[in-house]
């Protein structure tokens, strides 16, 4: 590493340049061919993917190429039904049925649309067909020009609605955040605006790329946020990682060129070895097999690589360009006058946290389990599934659609099931006329419609959310139709959106473990490689999993219970959208690693020099704590930022990601693994002879350093 920092800092200049031609050239290409995001997303092998191709193959059926929505409307002062009403509604359908893309409208005034008819509320609905290409903001438009005073007007169903798309600018916020913390903690502009610049630089480079990208691969258009996300927040800590150690270099005595090899051959080490484990840990989510998340991992592991180069080629080259400018203008000034701004006789506040850590270990390391349990404790009531209208804030158009629509068709209108059937023969077809008597008695259904010959659609009276709905699923499936099948060749396959949604939970819930034990594994495999040690990779990946629990009962709390979800704008509490768990735990897993490896590699870069544990774990968590501090506290600020964004599925991502982030830096790191270590002792260390051999030997501390105390070195800035 120290090579490629001499030869960054010798072509300073062209290093800068070549990110400058870089960013325009990706720029030029992406504004040239656009974008071609997809919001579809690959079905697991189920039994509504296996409804949905049989429907597909129906003529006459809507397959995957056509969407289904709905135009409500209620009338006030005069019936729904009334002659003047019906011709506004006939020429307001006329309309959107002209609009491209749209496929067929059926009207409640005619014979097949005779139930969407509600003369006692004064409510009715059209069922609009559409392309799945179609421009729904004409039909919407086409609609709500008829929505007056007497005569209310509102869409929705899967057609209308409206899918997360990239950031709104939100992130803006966090990064003016981040900025201040930073100038408060090195005292000068330019040391604050470099993390920030380099974060910022790797993050428009890959989103630029990913981009170009959508047009070979399926992604996302969220992949741009989630990369967003994800990026800025390592970005910035990266590059703070190692001008901080640039500026210890500075202070210490080193010339510009040293420090910059200095820096880069001990934190550029660690960013590397970070970064790495936050990319393996967004490739596993391969695991999970959905098409739409491992986009969304692919494009962000991207923005990782692309944080890491930037940190460890154009920093340099920036640090190489400011030269002393890094530091404060009393630094400057207390080293050309030839004094020693590194030494300080007031220890520091990390230096006495370290003391405390080290005089009560057992009570320090009860009271950092004891916070963990609490705010993990809700993960164990977490459901996942979509959330419907019904949990949106209230005078969104979503809301609004429901609450015109619920009192008159009910809560599950929009809920319905699909069930499709191969009816194979004349015995088939008695046995499905029996089960489309039979499901009219079944709890929980409120109605059923044929919608082809071997076609029903079932409307369940509880909405999509709710665990009414996901029950009727499963007794449908496992109860009603088994036994309905019962001595014939009929099968019967339940699909629909909520089904589908159902599904996608139920295969995410089962691969879920597989995808934690492959992470904790992996952890304890990255650890002992670069500690060569037992008891150090073991605690830090329990303690990976025992943050990530945190991060996903925050998620459940907040967005689940609703306690606090109205503040962020989503509404209230719903099911866990299925993306959620699965990006927290990649994501909060590298971000554990990240952590981890910054605390640890001070400390074993000390046991290394002095074979003293009590010492070794006293500097390390001395010199690592308050930039682990500010680290976490700035990436709380970009993850906070996105909590939001209004998008509930990028807000429970953000929140879920800074609550994970700062118990992990404060109460994980800082406290919880220090004290462990103080109790384990010596122990620390120890790794068998045999493991040894067969280890590959990986150095992330970089060359050793003569060791200084405490005292001397806390309290610097």
């Amino acid at each position: 590493m120290s090579t490629l920092a001499h030869w960054c800092f010798r072509r300073r200049f062209a290093v800068a340049g070549g990110w400058i031609v870089a960013l325009v050239a990706l720029a030029a290409v992406a504004l040239a061919g656009g974008t071609a995001f997809t919001d579809s997303a690959d079905l697991p092998d189920s039994e509504s993917a296996t409804a949905y191709a049989l429907l597909a193959e129906s003529t006459g059926q809507a397959g995957a190429d056509t969407e289904s929505g709905t135009v409500v409307w209620h009338t006030g002062g005069t019936s729904v039904d009334a002659a003047n009403v019906k011709k506004d509604v006939a020429g307001m359908l006329a309309r959107i049925e002209a609009l491209p893309g749209v496929q067929g409208v059926v009207s409640p005034y005619d014979k097949a649309g005779s139930g969407q008819l509600s003369t006692a509320t004064n409510t009715a609905y059209a069922r609009v067909t559409l392309a799945a290409d179609a421009d729904t903001a004409a039909v919407t438009a086409a609609a709500l020009a008829y929505d007056s005073a007497d005569f209310d007007v509102e869409v929705g169903g899967q057609a209308f609605t409206e899918q997360p798309g990239a950031s709104h600018g939100t992130e803006a916020v966090g990064i003016i955040a981040a900025l201040v913390i930073l100038v408060w903690m090195f005292r000068s502009g330019w040391a604050a605006a470099l993390p920030i610049l380099t974060g910022v630089v790797g993050v428009a480079a890959s989103l630029l790329l990913v981009m170009i990208a959508s047009h070979a691969v399926d992604l996302a258009a969220t992949s741009l946020t989630m990369g967003a996300l994800i990026g800025l927040g390592v970005g910035i800590d990266y590059a703070l990682f190692i001008v901080n150690r640039h500026r210890q270099g500075l202070l210490a005595g080193r010339s510009v060129r040293d420090s910059i090899a200095a820096a880069l051959d001990t934190s550029g080490r660690a960013v590397v070895f970070a970064g790495a484990t936050v990319i393996v840990a967004l490739l596993g989510m391969f695991v999970v097999q959905l098409g739409i998340l491992t986009g969304m991992a692919r494009a962000a592991a991207v923005t990782v690589l692309f944080t890491i180069l930037a940190a460890i080629t154009l920093l340099p080259a920036l640090l190489g360009m400011l030269g002393h400018r890094v530091l404060s203008r009393r630094q400057r000034a207390a080293l050309t006058a030839g004094a020693h701004p590194i030494a300080s006789h007031r220890p520091s506040l990390s230096y006495r946290w370290a003391g405390l850590i080290d005089r009560a270990p057992w009570r320090s390391a009860t009271a950092a389990l004891l916070v963990i349990a609490v705010l993990a404790a809700p993960v164990t009531m977490m459901r996942v599934g979509d959330a419907d209208a019904t949990s949106d804030p209230a005078g969104t158009p979503a809301r609004a659609y429901h609450d015109l629509m619920a009192p008159a068709f009910g809560d599950g209108f929009d809920a319905s099931l699909l069930l499709v059937a191969e009816v194979p023969g004349p015995a088939a077809a008695t046995a499905f006329t029996a089960l489309t008597k039979t499901l009219a008695t079944v709890p929980g259904v409120a109605a059923v419609a044929p919608a082809g010959k071997t076609v029903l659609t079932v409307i369940p009276r509880t909405s999509a959310q709710t665990e009414e709905t996901a029950d009727l699923v499963h007794r449908l499936r496992d109860e009603v139709i088994p036994a309905a099948q019962t001595g014939t060749d009929l099968r019967v396959y339940v699909g629909g959106t909520t089904a589908t949604s159902i599904d996608m939970s139920d295969a995410l819930m089962g691969r879920l473990p597989l995808y934690l034990g492959l992470i904790a594994l992996l952890g304890f495999l990255l650890l002992a490689v670069a500690f060569r040690s037992i008891l150090v990779p073991l605690v830090g990946a329990l303690s990976n999993l025992a943050t990530i629990m945190v991060g996903l009962g925050a998620v459940t709390a907040i967005f689940q219970f609703g306690w606090g979800s109205e503040l962020l704008g989503v509404g209230s509490g719903a099911p866990i959208m299925y993306l959620i768990p699965v990006l927290v735990v990649g994501v909060v897993f590298g971000l554990s690693m990240d952590y981890q490896v910054f605390l640890v590699s001070r400390m074993h870069e000390e046991w290394t020099h002095t074979r003293d544990n009590r010492r070794a774990i006293r500097v390390g968590l001395t010199e690592t704590s308050q930039v682990i501090a500010a680290a976490a506290t700035i990436m709380l600020c970009v993850f906070a930022s996105f909590g939001f964004s209004g998008e509930r599925i990028v807000s429970g991502i953000g929140i879920g990601l800074g609550i994970a982030v700062l118990i992990d830096a404060f109460i994980v790191r800082l406290t919880l693994i220090p004290a462990l270590m103080r109790v384990i002792g010596r122990a620390n260390w120890s790794y068998p002879r045999w493991a040894d051999r067969v280890t590959p030997r990986v150095s992330i501390e970089g060359p050793a350093e003569p060791a200084t105390e405490q005292p001397a070195t806390a309290g610097v800035r």
